[in-house]
């Protein structure tokens, strides 16, 4: 079987904004333009194709991304169909508590539509999604939605583009018109004015820019050509002998600009009005990459730890990373897989380098949401999900076993929030081990884990609706009732000094006994960048919270215990000296020790590493940390006063004011600890006008008074 599409033709591209600026509505237009969808389904009626899990169209958010394939031809040669393009397109959530979505959606697209509310502009949860682009290096063209909206404003929007995310970005469109009066855009390149008429917007009309805007135009076009001509020195020059290239090359060089991340082009338009989603698609034809015009993907050989690329080719072997993995009631598990390289067949082995083994794939579905057409083969540069996958988790690398290669892996955040779960009846009981472990592998920010002391099963994810819908689904779709605790904070605890401590573990039993012997210092971690992290010495091992140094030396402990040290190490820290929190970002320093020819053995080192580093950690000015969240409130100008009072008496630090239409955004730094219920205490000091997002940012030491709180409520 062949490719039916060819590649330079396929776009694998993902839609990612905040919280209610439009995203969904925006897929929908696409499904509908694309001809996918016969209705255009609304978010506010619960209708949305792309929304179908039951908690998405009660709440009207996107909780799970949603992937699609569909079709489009540009709006400017409708007749050629050998304009024809494939996209793969995926709808991710905007909401900060399933970040992880966009996360692991970024790492398999090769470009994305980022959609801002015209009259909010950029957002907290836009400059995540943002950040989170530049760390996949993904190529962006910007849409300004909601313009018809009441205080809506394209050049304010534009501009907080500018100010809060990249000055390389560069107007593309100017809207004709705002709120009611909102009618159509201009083409800043082709120099046209463009109209959506008809049913649904579908018919687009090119007339002569409107005579109010000729002149803005004209000095944007300007702009615009400029930004162009710096991808090229030679065109650069000809622009300023006053040579200015025609619309193929300027088209052309806009394009290289886009996939090489030096111009992010902003469009304009309405989604919910039908107007310049169209234009958005055409721009998704010309300016985002194909996989072939992204750089090969990068992994390593898992037998020896050497460089590997897979270019995007049905030639190469075959290459593939998990994303996601879900579960549908109708066919079971299913793992979503972007192809790198190769073709896959169904019914063909693959081979996971994670686990050292293969699992034969049984079937392979494309998806369309929640509806699936079965295909017999896949190749470079799709995206599709496999049935039949049983060891399978998020961010393994399928691969050829006779051509072995580990591609990078996903980093998730941990997570900062915490309940306690209980199951009603004994028959919940064994449910509710399934159904947590089944959720757990389709979210990695979702951790389940059981309190050594109480034997309570403790949950954590990265905000309180996150858990809501984590329980919610548990009672759905496994059925399962639970007793839900309060939520908590999933504190951490470091040091701040440094210690030195001896570990001995020496246990006589009668016949072979027990012996290890180990010598330690402990100190902070030090912050590195991942370059110098790389430049490690051969004896340093680093993770996310904790840095192992060996530094033994003439075999004072043999080899074959370090690794058991590095492992007591781990498990000393899992338990902190002050509340019992993990302890996190400590070097641990082996330097000396001693054996016992016939009595030591693993678990003496072991025990002896575990003793030694809690000792250690005990005399290095142990401190609690908590999770600070950045938080952004949006309310009318008469609350103002009232608003950031209550912040800083919840021990925030306000970070700054500015305006947002009519209202006022107010920035701050606050405890996660003091937020719980704060959605309630808003509404009431604003009569119910005020908004709040909150994102995790990073781990602050406690002060001493509310530390001493903790620790009481510990003992």
């Amino acid at each position: 079987m062949e490719r039916d599409y060819p590649l330079e033709k396929v776009r694998n591209f993902g839609i990612i904004a905040h919280i209610d600026a439009g995203k969904t509505t925006t897929t929908e237009r696409v499904l509908f333009y694309t001809g996918v969808s016969h209705k255009i389904g609304e978010v506010h009626d619960g209708e949305t194709t792309t929304d179908w899990m039951e908690q998405e169209r009660e709440r009207g958010i996107t909780i799970t991304s949603a992937a699609v394939t569909c079709f489009w031809t540009p709006t400017y040669d409708l007749t050629n169909k050998s304009l024809k393009h494939r996209f793969n397109i995926i709808d991710t959530p905007g909401h900060i508590d399933f970040t992880v979505e966009v996360k692991r959606s970024l790492r398999v697209l090769d470009g994305a539509v980022v959609v801002f509310d015209g009259v909010a502009g950029v957002e907290p949860q836009s400059e995540t999604n943002w950040r989170y682009a530049d760390e996949a290096n993904v190529p962006r063209i910007c849409f300004i939605n909601k313009l018809d909206r009441t205080g809506a404003s394209f050049e304010r929007s534009y501009q907080s583009i500018l100010d809060r995310l990249s000055k390389k970005a560069v107007r593309v469109q100017l809207p004709i018109g705002l709120e009611d009066n909102f009618e159509g855009v201009v083409d800043l390149l082709r120099m046209k004015a463009y109209y959506f008429e008809g049913e649904m917007g579908n018919k687009v009309i090119e007339k002569e820019i409107p005579e109010n805007l000729k002149a803005d135009a004209a000095k944007y076009h300007n702009e615009l050509i400029e930004k162009i001509v710096e991808q090229d020195d030679v065109l650069m020059t000809e622009y300023l002998d006053g040579k200015i290239p025609d619309d193929a090359t300027l088209k052309k060089l806009l394009r290289k600009g886009v996939i090489n991340n030096e111009i992010f082009p902003v469009f304009a338009g309405s989604a919910l009005k039908n107007k310049g989603v169209q234009l958005v698609l055409d721009a998704v034809v010309d300016y985002l990459p194909a996989p072939t015009d992204i750089p090969p993907i990068e992994g390593i050989d898992p037998n020896t730890d050497e460089p590997v690329v897979r270019h995007a080719s049905d030639e190469e072997p075959f290459s593939a990373l998990a994303f996601k993995v879900a579960t549908d009631p109708f066919v079971g598990q299913l793992i979503f897989f972007r192809v790198y390289s190769g073709s896959l067949a169904a019914g063909s082995y693959v081979y996971n380098p994670r686990t050292r083994s293969k699992e034969r794939i049984g079937r392979i579905l494309r998806m369309h949401a929640n509806d699936r057409e079965e295909v017999k083969k896949v190749f470079a540069g799709e995206i599709a999900a496999a049935v039949g996958l049983k060891d399978t988790i998020t961010s393994d690398t399928l691969c050829d076993e006779a051509h072995e290669v580990e591609l990078n892996r996903i980093v998730f955040p941990e997570p900062v929030i915490s309940l306690r779960i209980e199951p009603k009846t004994k028959a919940d009981q064994e449910k509710m081990g399934m159904a947590l472990n089944r959720l757990a592998q389709e979210d990695p920010t979702f951790k389940v884990s059981t309190d050594q002391e109480t034997g309570e099963t403790i949950i954590a994810g990265m905000g309180e609706l996150h858990l809501e819908i984590i329980v919610d689904r548990m009672k759905r779709e496994f059925t399962v009732e639970a007793n839900v605790g309060k939520p908590q904070v999933a504190y951490r605890e470091t040091i701040t000094g440094e210690a030195g401590a001896e570990g001995k573990y020496i246990k006589q039993s009668g016949g072979r006994g027990n012996y290890g012997h180990v010598k330690i210092k402990v100190k902070p971690m030090v912050a590195l960048t991942k370059e110098e992290v790389e430049d490690l010495p051969k004896n340093t091992k680093r993770s996310d919270a904790f840095e192992f140094i060996n530094n033994i030396k003439g075999g004072v402990i043999p080899q074959e215990y370090i690794a058991p040290c590095e492992k007591g190490f781990k498990e000393g820290l899992d338990r902190g000296i002050l509340a019992g929190f993990k302890m996190v970002n400590v070097s641990v320093d082996l330097w000396d020790g001693s054996y016992h020819e016939v009595d030591s053995n693993e678990m003496a080192f072991k025990i002896a590493a575990s003793m030694a580093v809690q000792d250690a950690c005990r005399s290095a000015r142990p401190v609690i940390l908590e999770p600070m969240m950045k938080v952004e409130v949006v309310t009318p100008d008469k609350f103002m006063g009232d608003v950031t009072g209550s912040l800083s008496s919840k021990r925030g630090l306000i970070d700054g004011m500015e305006d947002r239409g009519m209202n006022k955004a107010i920035k701050a730094v606050v405890p996660l600890s003091e937020m719980f219920g704060y959605m309630t205490n808003l509404r009431s000091m604003t009569e119910g006008r005020a908004s709040f997002t909150m994102e995790f940012i990073r781990y602050d030491i406690v002060p001493q008074n509310v530390a001493d709180t903790i620790i009481a409520a510990r003992k």
